[in-house]
C-alpha cells in the first residue's frame, strides 16, 4: 500500500483536521502531544512488521524470539522448550545440523517467520487474536505445525496477543480473558507450585522421581504465598547443607536442589523438616512430579533406574505403585501427584484417580493435546491439566483446551518448561483463565522469578478484586 493509498483509506486528512480542532477546543498546553494521542486513537492499529531472531534459553540452547510491530510500537515474545518432546505434541522445528549448536539451532523457524508468517500477518488487526491464530494455522496446514514449526507459530501468537492488549489499552491478562470469551478477568491468583528438590533422569542424584514440590495453599494472598515459598526454600538449603554438605545445594535447571538422595521418603522428610522450621506446617502442602514414563519398562516401574548398584529387586507393578502412593498420602501432606504412571498406562491412572486421594495431574499423559484430554476426561484418568503452551502452538488453542478441562471440573496448572526465557506471558495467562495453580520452578533464577514477580504486579493492580486460589485448586469461575 502506497502512502497516498494509506492516507485515502483511513481519511487521515479529515482526522488530522479533527485532531487539530479538538486540541484548540481543549486549550491544551501541549498541542503536539494532544494531537499525537488523538491520532493514535483515531487510526486503527495494524501489524506493520514481524521480525524474528534466534536467542538462547535458560539452558543455553537456541529458541525463537519475535518482535511484532504495530502503529502503537514493538511487542516482543519468546518461547520456551522442553528437554524432550512427545509424539502427541506440536512440532518444535530445529535445524538438525550437528555442527551448529549441536543440531539445536532454530534458524529455519526464524526464517519461516521473517519470510512467510510476516507476509501473511502484515495489515491484520492485532486485537483479533482468533483470526491471527487461524491465519497461522492455515498457513502451516499440518496437524502438529511441523511445516512452520510450533516454536515459530507460538512466538508470533504471543507477540500478537501483547500487541492486542496494547491496542485496547488494557492489561495483558484482561485481553486474554476477553479473547477467551469472558467479560472480565477472573482475578484469581494461582497457587505457585515451587520445585524445591530435583530428581529424575536429568539430575545427578539417585532420586527416581522428577520433582518434589511445595504448594502454599494456606496463604491469604499470592504475595504471602511467594514469601512462604521463598522462606521454605532457604530453610531447605540449610537442612540440605547440614545433612549432605554444600554440594547437595547444587540446583537443577528449574532451581530445585539436587542432594544425594535416592528415595521418595528421604526427599519428603527433608522437605517436611524445612517446612517445620518455617512454622507454616499445615499451610503448605507437598506435591511430587513422578514423571513415571522415564522409568517404565514394559508394564513395570524401575525405581532404581539411576542407581549404580541396582539390586534388580525394585521393579514395581502398577498395583504396587498405587499402594506406594496410598502410603505416601497417609504419611505426608501430599496434595498433588503429577504423572504417577506411564503416559500409556491409562488403566492404572484411572484406578488411582478414582481413589480421590489427591490432585492427579496429567502431563506426559495429556501433552496438552485436545484428543488426549478428551479421552482422559471420558475415562476419568486424571483430574487436572498441566498446560504447556508450546505443546499446542497458539494462544487460542491453549484457551480452548483450558475450557475443555474446566467444563469437566478439572483443575488447571499453567506450566513453564525446563528451557525458559524471561518472558512472563504464562503469568498473565494463568490469571486470565482462572487457573488454580502455576508451576514455574523454584523461587530463584531470573527466568523463573519473571513469572512469579509478574503475578505480584498483577495482584497489586487488581487490588481488592484479587482472589488467591488457595485450597480451591479447581476454581470454576
Amino acid at each position: 500500500m502506497s502512502v497516498q493509498e494509506y492516507l485515502d483509506k483511513y481519511m487521515l486528512s479529515r482526522k488530522i483536521e479533527d485532531a487539530v480542532n479538538a486540541a484548540v477546543r481543549s486549550k491544551t498546553s501541549d498541542p503536539v502531544l494532544f494531537i499525537s494521542n488523538h491520532m493514535k486513537k483515531a487510526v486503527p492499529s495494524v501489524i506493520t512488521k514481524v521480525k524474528a531472531r534466534q536467542i538462547l534459553d535458560s539452558r543455553g540452547i537456541p529458541t525463537v524470539e519475535v518482535d511484532l510491530f504495530t502503529n502503537k510500537g514493538m511487542f516482543r515474545a519468546s518461547v520456551p522448550s522442553g528437554n524432550s518432546t512427545g509424539m502427541y505434541e506440536a512440532f518444535e522445528l530445529r535445524d538438525g545440523d550437528k555442527g551448529t549448536y549441536l543440531g539445536h539451532a532454530v534458524t529455519k523457524a526464524v526464517r519461516n517467520i521473517n519470510e512467510k508468517i510476516s507476509e501473511a500477518l502484515v495489515g491484520m488487526d492485532p486485537t483479533v487474536q482468533r483470526q491471527i491464530d487461524q491465519a497461522l494455522t492455515d498457513l502451516d496446514k499440518t496437524e502438529k505445525k511441523s511445516e512452520l514449526g510450533a516454536n515459530a507459530v507460538l512466538a508470533v501468537s504471543i507477540a500478537a496477543c501483547k500487541a492486542g492488549a496494547a491496542e485496547k489499552e488494557v492489561p495483558l491478562y484482561k485481553h486474554i480473558a476477553d479473547v477467551s470469551g469472558k467479560s472480565k478477568a477472573n482475578a484469581i491468583l494461582p497457587v505457585p507450585a515451587f520445585t524445591v528438590i530435583r530428581g529424575g533422569k536429568l539430575s545427578g542424584n539417585n532420586l527416581p522421581i522428577k520433582d518434589i514440590i511445595i504448594l502454599p495453599t494456606g496463604a491469604g494472598r499470592f504475595e504471602e504465598a511467594l514469601q512462604m515459598g521463598s522462606e521454605t526454600y532457604h530453610h531447605l538449603k540449610v537442612v540440605i547443607t547440614e545433612k549432605y554438605g554444600v554440594l547437595g545445594c547444587n540446583v537443577g535447571e528449574d532451581g530445585g536442589f539436587t542432594p544425594n538422595i535416592s528415595s521418595f521418603k528421604e526427599g519428603l522428610d527433608i522437605v517436611q523438616e524445612a517446612i517445620g522450621r518455617t512454622g507454616y506446617n499445615d499451610r503448605i502442602k507437598i506435591g511430587i512430579d513422578v514423571a513415571a514414563t522415564d522409568f517404565c519398562i514394559g508394564t513395570k516401574y524401575d525405581l532404581e533406574f539411576k542407581s549404580p548398584n541396582k539390586s534388580g529387586q525394585n521393579f514395581k507393578s502398577g498395583e504396587d505403585m498405587i499402594q506406594m502412593y496410598k502410603e505416601l498420602c497417609i504419611d505426608y501432606p501430599i496434595a498433588y501427584i503429577e504423572d504417577p504412571f506411564d503416559k500409556e498406562d491409562w488403566e492404572h491412572s484411572k484406578h488411582f484417580c478414582s481413589l480421590g486421594l489427591c490432585q492427579v495431574v496429567g502431563d506426559d499423559l495429556l501433552m496438552s493435546n485436545p484428543k488426549r484430554i478428551e479421552r482422559a476426561i471420558c475415562e476419568s484418568a486424571c483430574n487436572s491439566l498441566l498446560l504447556k503452551i508450546n505443546q499446542i502452538g497458539t494462544v487460542t488453542e491453549a484457551i480452548d483446551v483450558v475450557k475443555m478441562a474446566k467444563e469437566a471440573n478439572w483443575g488447571v496448572v499453567v506450566s513453564h518448561r525446563c528451557g525458559e526465557t524471561d518472558d512472563s506471558f504464562i503469568a498473565d495467562l494463568a490469571v486470565a483463565l482462572g487457573a488454580g495453580q502455576i508451576k514455574a520452578g523454584a523461587p530463584c533464577k531470573g527466568e523463573r522469578l519473571a513469572k512469579y514477580n509478574q503475578l505480584l504486579r498483577i495482584e497489586e493492580e487488581l487490588g481488592d478484586q484479587a482472589v488467591y486460589a488457595g485450597e480451591d485448586w479447581r476454581p470454576t469461575s
